[in-house]
């Protein structure tokens, strides 16, 4: 929610120096992308993500993106070779995003949510964001992530759907043990019918992006030698 392909900027080097292609994407109407708001929808974020890839690829999604990364899977299986799910909402039949961070047993996050007065979208409150995403980056890197966040279309959050056979594709959970977003107890839950050997921790908050780019590199790099 309300990042785009920059928080990835430190992540997407250390990948390559392991030997890897990676590319991270703007979502609709997030970061670069200049798509309305208003026609946001989870269906147009999968498709974006599948018109993005030409081979198969391991497809990494983080938090909100668990949503469109696993509706990408049901829309061409073919071209997904595992989904990762880095600290992130794993869809249940008729659950929406919105369902499913009302389930988690705390809402660390919902005091830095700010709705939009229209209720197409919502913000993170910039004075609360670092403590809520950010807290264990360093300062200036904090800084200037809370400056780059934008506006989150909320109709992908409030649509449900039935992943279907998307739960039983190839996929891999890394927990972020210290995550003051999505609560660590509730990654445990979402990544607790993932295959054995399948699921990873991060001793790290919210966002291992920016605060563990060369961890968060190797333990993908793991997974891309197993998958």
């Amino acid at each position: 929610s309300c990042h785009g392909a920059w928080c990835w900027r430190d992540t997407i080097p250390a990948i390559e120096a392991l030997g890897h292609s990676a590319r991270a994407i703007d979502l609709p109407s997030h970061g670069d992308d200049p798509t309305p708001a208003a026609l946001v929808t989870l269906d147009l974020y999968a498709e974006a993500i599948v018109d993005a890839i030409d081979t198969p690829v391991i497809l990494v999604g983080h938090s909100m993106a668990g949503y469109p990364i696993t509706r990408a899977a049901q829309l061409a299986p073919e071209k997904i070779a595992r989904l990762v799910y880095v600290c992130a909402y794993v869809p249940r039949p008729g659950k929406s995003l919105s369902d499913m961070r009302k389930m988690a047993p705390r809402q660390p996050l919902i005091e830095a949510i700010d709705r939009a007065p229209d209720g197409i979208t919502m913000s993170l409150n910039p004075d609360k964001a670092i403590e809520k995403l950010y807290l264990d980056v360093a300062p200036e890197t904090a800084r200037w992530a809370v400056g780059m966040l934008g506006p989150q279309p909320l109709k992908p959050q409030d649509t449900a759907f039935d992943p279907g056979p998307a739960l039983d594709h190839p996929r891999s959970y890394i927990i972020c043990e210290e995550d003051n977003a999505v609560p660590a107890e509730w990654q445990e839950v979402m990544a607790s019918d993932f295959a054995p050997g399948s699921v990873y921790r991060m001793a790290t908050s919210h966002s291992p992006f920016l605060s563990d780019p060369a961890g968060l590199a190797r333990l993908l790099d793991d997974i891309a030698k197993g998958a």
